[in-house]
């Protein structure tokens, strides 16, 4: 695992400056621009995930086929799935996975980890991540749901998928918050 001090700089300084380019490519390939905020998000978890693992050595290419992985896995995951959306999965010659019985125990296995870390969040977080990533509810729904801003539901999942996804890798997946006015590691968001 690498230097968390290593991985906010690698992400600040060659991630971040990418968001420009980044969003352009997902107005480009999503059809709803309600959830570009929702896809930047889910993106910048998964690539900050990665890089504290392994840092890429080729930033920009790694960004930009993760950002089209999280896409494809979008359409797979949607309940009806648009002519358009298949014509535009088979021009990016996607692998159709099978599932194994291993699969679906593994699957299974982490269902049971995920639920547990859920379980573990303060109510709030819990809420909102449940109604954003469970139940499918946009940013503002959420937000209005909940009578918050949409700033706070934003905040909350940040938090939130944070202290899963700490959780997931063995961590004690207790959410950590910055003191105010520390802004070397705010555009990651990590503690």
């Amino acid at each position: 695992m690498k230097d968390v001090r290593q991985v906010n700089e690698w992400f600040t300084r060659e991630v971040l400056p990418l968001e420009p380019l980044l969003m352009r490519f997902f107005r480009r390939n999503w059809r709803s621009e309600s959830d570009l905020a929702d896809l930047r998000q889910e993106l910048y978890v998964r690539i900050y995930e990665f890089g504290l693992k392994e840092i890429p050595l080729q930033t920009k290419p790694f960004v930009f086929m993760a950002a089209r992985n999280l896409l494809i896995n979008h359409v797979r995951r949607a309940r009806i799935v648009s002519i358009e959306a298949m014509a535009d999965l088979d021009a990016m010659n996607i692998a159709v996975d099978m599932v194994t019985p291993e699969r679906e125990i593994t699957a299974r296995d982490e269902l049971r980890q995920l639920q547990i870390g859920l379980n573990n969040l303060p109510p709030r977080c819990r809420e909102v991540v449940t109604l954003r990533r469970i139940e499918g509810l946009s940013q503002r729904e959420v937000a209005e749901k909940l009578s918050v801003g949409e700033d706070t539901v934003e905040k909350q999942m940040m938090y939130g998928m944070r202290a899963l996804i700490n959780f997931m890798l063995g961590g004690s997946g207790k959410i950590q918050r910055r003191p105010k006015g520390s802004r070397k590691n705010k555009a990651v968001g990590h503690e």
